[in-house]
């Protein structure tokens, strides 16, 4: 497993439709969200990489994938500028890879 519910528990203080509410938003906007990611890299969108990778990272944040949102962070970063493509196409298939290994878990650990 590589997502914890730690800082969401913290929120919900035992509110568990609270914590399956933020799950399922997670699972509703962060697809959209990294496909768009994904499209915006295919068309060298600097502005819309930056803005999506930014858009990511307190979702994965929230759900504890530090690794993810470490690499969601490098990339908003090198969004930032043009000229830093294919870093960001280097570093991308692994938030991807993550992230969609999180929402397989999400929908198998919530039955959404």
């Amino acid at each position: 497993m590589i997502y914890s519910l730690d800082k969401i528990n913290e929120m919900a203080e035992g509110d568990q439709d609270f914590v399956t509410s933020v799950v399922s938003v997670f699972l509703e906007e962060v697809p959209a969200d990294l496909e768009g990611l994904e499209n915006a890299i295919g068309s060298k969108d600097y502005e819309n990489i930056y803005k999506l990778a930014h858009k990511i990272k307190p979702n994965v944040d929230l759900l504890g994938m530090e690794h993810a949102r470490a690499t969601a962070l490098e990339i908003e970063t090198l969004g930032k500028t043009s000229g830093h493509m294919s870093e960001i196409e280097g570093k991308f298939p692994n938030l991807k890879k993550d992230i969609l290994q999180v929402i397989a878990e999400l929908q198998k650990d919530f039955n959404l």
